[in-house]
């Protein structure tokens, strides 16, 4: 198995008393699938899992799986606080029929790189299944540093690492030092230095709300390496990328663009609380008028013949 393509971190609906929408959920799997989505995260940071309970989350694993029905391969979020919760939930996904896992490091404890890589083994010997790191140490508070991934990336089911650390040192490190770990974005702003870098996976938080303008980056990059076209489509929804990534309100932002696109998406979970109006406008100003850049360069694109087709029909 491999990660090409873009993938999705499900976002999880609530109603307006914290109970998860599912109606709303399943319509969100379809909308992504229909627009044409390589894979989904069910279970990652972006579906809120911290929020979610342990019911929710196996939950969410089995109504996945039988709702997707093999449409796109799908990753389970497995992570928790302790290496014992985390191998439950990759046994638990492993049964289920998940096609891999996303394992970060559990966030407090703080274990070193030797701790963490045994705590990444420990999981992989309870499911078996291919496995994408996920580096985020802003959150989880500790890097998968060399030592880790040398004691890891020669495990078979250990394929990729998410990187979502922002610095794009890493990324150089992880390609010139690890090519056996596919390279896969995990930073939205950092997409376009993620392709040029021989990456061809893109975890995309952002694809909940601009799934078509991510593919057509990805396209573009990594189908038609034509890279100056990706530089102007990302040039063009940096600014939303950039308040998404660095605005501190990571998870409202998304909802609420899907929201102004009549995307099911409910609110967050409490402790967070909604937008502030005026951070809402910056939002949809860079949202809109990225997707309507994108789109003009996609229209530049198209052969006489592809323009004459579309006139006709």
């Amino acid at each position: 198995m491999r990660f090409d393509g873009v993938y999705s971190p499900v976002i999880t609906p609530f109603n307006d008393d914290e109970t998860i929408d599912e109606a709303a959920w399943y319509e969100m799997i379809d909308w992504q699938i229909a627009n044409g989505v390589h894979g989904l995260v069910i279970g990652g940071s972006t579906g809120e899992v911290y929020a979610l309970s342990k019911e929710e989350r196996l939950d969410q694993f089995r109504k996945a799986k039988a709702f997707i029905k093999g449409r796109v391969p799908w990753l389970a979020g497995v992570n928790a606080m302790t290496t014992k919760e985390c191998c439950g939930f990759a046994e638990s996904a492993r049964a289920i029929g998940a096609d891999g896992l996303l394992i970060a490091a559990p966030p407090y404890s703080l274990p070193t790189e030797k701790e963490l890589a045994l705590h990444v083994l420990r999981i992989e010997r309870a499911a078996g299944l291919p496995i994408m790191l996920y580096n985020y140490p802003g959150r989880t508070g500790v890097e998968m540093g060399e030592e880790f991934l040398s004691r890891v990336s020669q495990n078979a089911n250990i394929r990729a690492i998410k990187e979502t650390s922002g610095d794009i040192n890493r990324v150089h490190l992880i390609a010139r030092e690890f090519p056996q770990l596919e390279l896969i974005c995990g930073a939205d702003d950092q997409v376009l230095e993620f392709f040029v870098w021989g990456s061809r996976g893109w975890v995309c938080g952002a694809a909940n709300c601009v799934l078509k303008e991510a593919i057509a980056i990805w396209e573009a990059c990594v189908v038609e390496k034509d890279f100056e076209k990706g530089r102007r489509m990302t040039m063009a929804m940096m600014p939303l990328f950039s308040v998404l990534e660095r605005g501190g309100k990571f998870l409202q932002c998304v909802k609420y663009a899907c929201d102004i696109q009549g995307l099911p998406s409910g609110a967050v979970r409490r402790p967070l609380q909604p937008l502030k109006k005026e951070f809402a406008r910056e939002l949809r100003d860079a949202l809109l008028n990225g997707q309507a850049a994108v789109r003009a360069i996609q229209e530049e694109s198209k052969t006489p013949a592809a323009k004459v087709h579309q006139l006709r029909a």
